[in-house]
């Protein structure tokens, strides 16, 4: 769905630094959302479970034998779900245009430059309909 802009985003080279980089934040928060998205009800995996341990001596199955929902990620709503991806989508939007600007104000891009890889970025995107 919108793995065109996540592709872009992952592919951008690090310059810039007028916002200090701050952009990455943004980048951050997109990825923990998906993640949410992707593990949304879910089983845990194996190593998820483990990774929930609370020590070497913890005795993981024993306790979600005792606790089995806790086997899960949480279950939002399908509601919720579908602003999450509204969220990603305009975080998406907001990192390219900060990462454009970012360039440009930097030195790393010209005008013409700016306005055709941001034209370009936010073009490829499937969401923009």
């Amino acid at each position: 769905m919108f793995m065109n802009l996540i592709n872009i985003i992952k592919t951008i080279t690090m310059s810039g630094g007028f916002f200090n980089y701050d952009q990455a934040r943004m980048k951050n928060m997109i990825d923990s959302i998906e993640e949410l998205i992707e593990k949304n009800g879910r089983a845990k995996t194996e190593q998820e479970l483990k990774d929930t341990s609370w020590g070497s001596s913890f005795n993981y199955r024993e306790y979600f034998e005792k606790y089995p929902d806790e086997k899960f990620w949480y279950k939002y709503s399908d509601e919720v779900i579908e602003e999450f991806k509204e969220a990603v989508k305009y975080l998406s939007i907001a990192y390219v245009y900060a990462q454009r600007v970012d360039w440009l104000v930097s030195g790393d891009d010209s005008e013409e430059s700016f306005m055709k890889r941001l034209k370009k970025d936010l073009t490829l995107k499937v969401y923009l309909k």
